[in-house]
């Protein structure tokens, strides 16, 4: 996949809030895909996070004051603003987005977004009631009509103590979201194409308090949905329980269970071009559920649990006779993987397998780090260690080739 932000130049504004720490590595992240970056802190964003930081992050003079004899010496606002090729501003204040929607340009950042014509964005942060009051939410809406970004917020606890919407999105789902804006049609290959990911574990209760499950932290799977996004596909992602932010612009529906998943899956390969199940689904539940917590007892020394088998989602997927998806699966195994692999690839009359080797601590459930070989019925692609994000994006743009090349034949 092309590398959609290698050698953009990203103007990132920093207005004053706590969230500024997370600044930080927000300027990593967009470094390592390439991106070159440079910061303008307005002065209230210096009080929490400092100049050098992210002068040693970026690579470059962060710029502060729009009255600085040196840099105005060459119009050094004209100069950023010229430069950019994407304006983001995260954290954005309530003050900072009030003086954007006024058009006000009473300091270096404000006055170089007024000076640009680059695309803007800008990732609110604030307390909720701040957040929710009439004249911000006045403020976002006007700033929406004139075609600007709004990356989140997301909800929840807050560094007030408060619990509510206003908390400025992650990193990398900044990340994400600036991608979903640069990406041009020609880099969207997967526009119209319906892709549903399943991902995470399932949980099969035992009683109230315990259950089966696999470990699965969710990480690939969502990759994968975040890939798919960029590249202009509607996603929707059927999650198991994990601790992960839902990827911009995907539509995630939760389940606990393996019948629960099978369900939405069913319900959604119908509609889908493309289905990929990612998931570490249980293949056995409890056949009885216990309504009350299971005691241990002095004279019970063991426990007997007689387990069902669940319902094979992947392989009822592909076996769809009416309006069945290009049907691809994974395939996680501690031995003889390209053997399992292709058994499971013909066994369950899948297009394409995805196959890991999750015996190394390094690779695999919980870990950044994946190494997968695909396989189709003829042919073999390995894509060897790297990132989940980076694995990712090449695992959508093969399974995305193989579609294409399976729908000309």
């Amino acid at each position: 996949m092309h590398n959609i932000l290698a050698g953009k130049k990203i103007l990132l504004g920093i207005s004053g809030g706590i969230a500024a720490y997370k600044s930080a590595d927000l300027v990593r992240r967009l470094k390592e895909r390439g991106a070159e970056v440079r910061v303008i802190l307005t002065p209230a964003a210096a009080e929490f996070i400092t100049p050098l930081t992210l002068q040693a992050l970026s690579g470059n003079p962060v710029g502060q004051s729009l009255l600085d004899p040196a840099a105005e010496a060459a119009m050094g606002h004209i100069e950023l603003a010229k430069w950019a090729d994407f304006i983001l501003v995260a954290p954005a204040s309530a003050d900072v987005i009030a003086r954007i929607t006024h058009g006000m340009a009473n300091d270096l950042l404000t006055t170089c977004i007024l000076a640009s014509s680059a695309p803007l964005a800008i990732a609110p942060a604030m307390n909720q009631q701040m957040y929710k009051n009439i004249a911000t939410q006045a403020n976002l809406a006007t700033l929406i009509s004139r075609k600007i970004h709004i990356f989140g917020p997301n909800a929840g606890e807050q560094a007030c103590g408060d619990v509510g919407p206003g908390r400025m999105l992650e990193p990398l789902q900044l990340v994400d979201a600036v991608i979903g804006v640069l990406a041009a049609p020609a880099q969207q290959p997967l526009q119209g194409v319906k892709v549903t990911i399943t991902a995470g574990p399932t949980r099969e209760a035992i009683d109230p308090v315990r259950y089966i499950s696999n470990h699965s932290s969710g990480k690939m799977g969502y990759a994968l949905a975040t890939a798919a996004a960029a590249l202009g596909a509607d996603v929707t992602l059927i999650s198991g329980p994990v601790q992960l932010a839902t990827p911009t612009g995907v539509t995630r529906i939760d389940v606990t269970t393996a019948e629960q998943m099978y369900v939405s899956s069913m319900q959604q390969a119908s509609n889908s071009d493309i289905f990929i199940g990612c998931a570490a689904v249980a293949d056995f539940r409890v056949a009885a559920l216990a309504s009350q917590k299971i005691k241990k007892t002095a004279d019970n020394d063991g426990l007997t649990l007689q387990l069902v088998k669940n319902p094979d989602i992947i392989a009822s997927v592909a076996a769809m006779s009416a309006q069945r998806p290009f049907t691809v699966g994974f395939a996680a195994e501690t031995e003889k993987v390209a053997e399992y692999a292709r058994q499971k690839l013909q066994k369950k009359n899948l297009n394409l397998i995805c196959a890991n080797d999750v015996s190394d601590p390094a690779l695999g459930f919980n870990s950044e780090q994946n190494a997968i070989t695909v396989y189709s019925t003829t042919a073999e692609f390995a894509l060897g260690q790297r990132s989940k994000t980076d694995l990712a994006q090449a695992l959508i743009s093969l399974i995305y080739e193989q579609y294409q090349h399976e729908k000309k034949h």
